[in-house]
C-alpha cells in the first residue's frame, strides 16, 4: 500500500510520463471531530473525513488543473489523463509555472489529537453560562470541533513539503429576544491550539453576547453627519479583507487596483502597520506553504502607512512583473496603537461603534456603503444606545488615511489579531 508521499510522487511521475513538462501535486487529508448545538441544546457528535488531490500540468506554457477526492490508482490515472487534456487544449501563457526547487521540509503545529471529553465539557459549560447569564439570548447554532490536517505538496522541480496541523475551532450564531422584539443576528468564534479557559473568554465572545442582550430595543442614528467611527476587531476583518482583495491577483492583473503602482509609497496613516504572519506562534490556524509550492514566510504588508508588499501569487507576479508575496495572505496581525480603547471612546462627541458591516465589496476606486449591524451610538464620550437602520458610507482609500487612533488592546482570534480602529470623516446616517 502506498504512503501519501509515494502517492504524490506517483502523480508527478505519471504526469511527466504522459507529456507534462512541469507538474505539481497537492494532497490534503483532514479529519474533523465535531460537536453541534442547535437552539441551545447539544444535538450532534460526528467525525468527518475529507481527502482532496489537486494536479497541475504545464505543456508548452499551457496549463491544466484538476481536483479529485479519491486516492485509488484508477481514479488518479483518469485524473492525470484529464489534466493533460486540459493543458493541451488551453491557451499558452508564459506566466504559467511551478515553484523552483527548495530544501525539503516537514512542519508540525498544534496537538495531534483532540481531547473529546474536554471539548464536550467546555461546550456544556458554555451553554449553561449563556442560559444563566443571558437568558434572553438564544444560541441558534454553535459548533465546537477539532481538525487534524495533513498536507503534502511536490513538483517536478523537486519541491517537497509536508505539513501537519491540529487546531480547535469554535463558531456560534445567536440572537436575543424579548416578546416580539429581537436583536439582529450576530456571530463569533475563534481557533486555538488548546482549550485552557472557558469558551466565553476567547476572542470577543462574552462581549458580543452582552451586546446582543442589550440590543433588543434599538433606535436609528439621529440625523446625518461626517463623523467618527470606531471599528471593532470583529468588524475590522471585513475591511482588511477588502484591502487584501485590492492587493491580490485579480485586481492587480486586471489593473483595477488603486494600489497597483503604490509599492513603497504611503497609502495609510503612519500609525498603521499590518502583517500577514502564517508562521507566527500567536496564530493557531496557520499554514506552512503556499498552493503554488513556496515555503510561507511572515511578511509586512503596510509598514507605518507605507505599502511594502502586494499579495501576488507566482502567477500574478509573472503576469504583472511585480514581486511575488512571501505567503498567500491571511493570518493578519495589526500592530497595536498607543491609545486605550477607553480613551478612544471618551474622545468622541458623536459617532458610532461599528460592530458589524453589511455591504458589498467596495468599487474599484474604494467607495463603499452598507448597514451598520449590531452597532452602538457613541455620544459625549461614551457608548450608549444600540442602533438600527443606520447607514455608513465612505471611501476605503481615504479611510486608511483618516485613521485617528489604534487601540493598545487587541483580540487574538487564532486566525488573526486585530485592535479597535478609530477613523474620521465617515458618512453616518439614520433612517
Amino acid at each position: 500500500m502506498q504512503t501519501d508521499r509515494e502517492l504524490v510522487a506517483y502523480c508527478i511521475d505519471k504526469m511527466k510520463r504522459v507529456g507534462a513538462e512541469k507538474a505539481q501535486c497537492y494532497l490534503k487529508h483532514s479529519k474533523k471531530h465535531e460537536l453541534n448545538v442547535e437552539a441551545g441544546e447539544m444535538t450532534l457528535l460526528r467525525t468527518n473525513f475529507d481527502t482532496s488531490i489537486i494536479l497541475k500540468a504545464i505543456i508548452e506554457d499551457k496549463r491544466g488543473d484538476i481536483k479529485i477526492n479519491k486516492k485509488d490508482t484508477p481514479s488518479i490515472d483518469a485524473a492525470v489523463e484529464q489534466v493533460i487534456e486540459f493543458a493541451q487544449s488551453s491557451y499558452p501563457d508564459k506566466a504559467n509555472d511551478i515553484a523552483e526547487k527548495q530544501s525539503p521540509k516537514e512542519f508540525t503545529a498544534g496537538p495531534e489529537s483532540p481531547d473529546m471529553d474536554l471539548m464536550y465539557d467546555k461546550l456544556a459549560e458554555f451553554i449553561d453560562y449563556v442560559h444563566k447569564t443571558y437568558p434572553k439570548t438564544m444560541l441558534e447554532q454553535a459548533i465546537m470541533d477539532f481538525t487534524q490536517t495533513n498536507i503534502i505538496i511536490q513538483n517536478s522541480n523537486g519541491v517537497d513539503f509536508a505539513g501537519n496541523r491540529g487546531v480547535y475551532s469554535f463558531g456560534m450564531m445567536f440572537t436575543s429576544k424579548e416578546g416580539e422584539k429581537a436583536s439582529s443576528f450576530n456571530h463569533s468564534g475563534f481557533d486555538a491550539k488548546s482549550l485552557d479557559k472557558p469558551l466565553k473568554d476567547y476572542s470577543t465572545i462574552d462581549m458580543l453576547l452582552k451586546q446582543s442582550s442589550e440590543s433588543i430595543h434599538t433606535r436609528s442614528f439621529p440625523g446625518k453627519i461626517e463623523g467618527d467611527v470606531v471599528i471593532t476587531p470583529d468588524c475590522l476583518s471585513s475591511f482588511v479583507y477588502y484591502i487584501s482583495n485590492m492587493l491580490s491577483d485579480y485586481m492587480m492583473i486586471s489593473g483595477s487596483s488603486p494600489y497597483k503602482d503604490k509599492l513603497n509609497e504611503k497609502i495609510a496613516s503612519e500609525i498603521l502597520t499590518l502583517h500577514a504572519n502564517p508562521r507566527s506562534p500567536e496564530i493557531a490556524k496557520n499554514y506552512f506553504f503556499t498552493l503554488d509550492g513556496y515555503e510561507a514566510q511572515n511578511m509586512t504588508i503596510i509598514d507605518k502607512g507605507v505599502l511594502k508588499s502586494f499579495l501576488l501569487s507566482q502567477n500574478g507576479a509573472n503576469k504583472t512583473g511585480k514581486p511575488r508575496a512571501l505567503n498567500s495572505g491571511g493570518c493578519y496581525v495589526m500592530e497595536p496603537g498607543k491609545t486605550s480603547y477607553e480613551d478612544m471612546i471618551s474622545s468622541i462627541d458623536k459617532g458610532i461603534l461599528l460592530c458589524r458591516f453589511s455591504g458589498g465589496n467596495p468599487s474599484d476606486n474604494g467607495d463603499f456603503s452598507g448597514v451598520a449591524k449590531n452597532s452602538f451610538l457613541i455620544e459625549n464620550g461614551r457608548v450608549s444606545t444600540p442602533l438600527n437602520e443606520t447607514m455608513i458610507a465612505g471611501n476605503l482609500i481615504e479611510l486608511l488615511k483618516n485613521i485617528k487612533g489604534i487601540s493598545q488592546e487587541r483580540i487574538n482570534y487564532g486566525s488573526a489579531i486585530y485592535p479597535w480602529l478609530h477613523v474620521k470623516d465617515v458618512t453616518i446616517s439614520g433612517k
